[in-house]
């Protein structure tokens, strides 16, 4: 009894455990990216006017200035962030979806479907990872910020407890609503479009997929999946940098923006069309190999655990 109880656990928490271990191994590995990316969407907002740099330029700026271990800024904030936000997202996604599969008597379920599950746990996964995502924000932009306005956090915990402390509570939650979008496009673009492709490319490379995707079919569908995360969440993903990342004017104690609607007016003023895709580059440059990573080392991880725990 105890070992079909324990067994029991181990399977609902299978979705969970291995997504969750997966983002966070992605995230570590594409860090420098994900620094390069907010720095790029940020910089536009600082620098007025002038050209957003490469995320090469940058990177590789940031390591003659403060050296390497400079990549890595906020690095605890992304670990942190993923442990709660990408465990949310995948591990929700996939129980929605199997039991939506387990409802259509064991068939493959419609995108409609996929793409519902997708919104559902990404918005659910985003409500509760926000505050670390404001905390590796924050940590990757402050050296950004003049000086004299740099506020020096020294980790994850001590970025939280400042914000929490000099702004309130409230502040982990700014920019909740773009990060909410961004968050349903990003699981619809990588999991839900994942899922599809999966199914395309396995029927183009005439794979039965009996024992699970084979790998060429995984790499297949994890790229067009690292495509349509980036294109379908970039717009929001930007709003919610400058969101995150604002801080009252000194002068005037004004806030940049009064919300979502106002950063997306401005940004359509003074950048363009254009100014929502700034950084998309190294947007991609992250969102691929991220999505690659999670999604082939997914499967590897599931196998694992099931081999691990006796699931089937």
């Amino acid at each position: 009894m105890a070992e079909k109880q324990g067994s029991g656990i181990a399977k609902i928490a299978e979705p969970f455990v291995c997504g969750g271990t997966a983002a966070t191994f992605a995230s570590i590995v594409i860090h420098p990216m994900d620094l390069a990316k907010v720095r790029m969407q940020l910089y536009g907002q600082l620098n007025p006017g002038k050209p957003v740099p490469n995320f090469p330029t940058l990177l590789s700026s940031m390591i003659k200035k403060d050296g390497v271990a400079s990549i890595y800024k906020g690095v605890d904030a992304a670990i942190g962030r993923q442990l709660v936000y990408g465990t949310a997202r995948i591990g929700l996604h996939r129980a929605i979806s199997d039991k939506m599969k387990e409802m259509n008597d064991g068939k493959p379920i419609s995108f409609i479907m996929k793409t519902l599950s997708g919104m559902a746990s990404g918005s659910i996964a985003v409500c509760i990872g926000t505050p670390f995502d404001i905390a590796l924000v924050r940590l990757q932009s402050d050296s950004m910020a003049p000086e004299a306005e740099r506020k020096n956090y020294k980790n994850v915990f001590d970025a939280l407890k400042r914000t929490t402390s000099e702004e309130g509570v409230g502040a982990l939650y700014k920019g909740l609503a773009p990060n909410i979008l961004r968050g349903m496009a990003m699981n619809v673009g990588m999991l839900a479009c994942y899922d599809q492709a999966k199914e395309v490319v396995a029927k183009i490379l005439n794979d039965p997929m009996e024992k699970g995707p084979a790998l060429t079919t995984q790499i297949g569908a994890s790229c067009i999946a690292g495509f349509t995360a980036a294109l379908f969440s970039i717009p929001f993903d930007l709003i919610k940098s400058r969101l995150m990342a604002m801080k009252k004017d000194p002068i005037t104690g004004k806030l940049p923006y009064s919300g979502v609607t106002d950063c997306a007016v401005k940004i359509f003023k003074n950048e363009g069309p254009k100014g929502f895709f700034s950084g998309f580059s190294a947007y991609y440059g992250r969102c691929a190999p991220h999505a690659m990573i999670i999604l082939l080392s997914i499967e590897s991880i599931t196998q694992g655990y099931r081999s691990a725990f006796g699931l089937k």
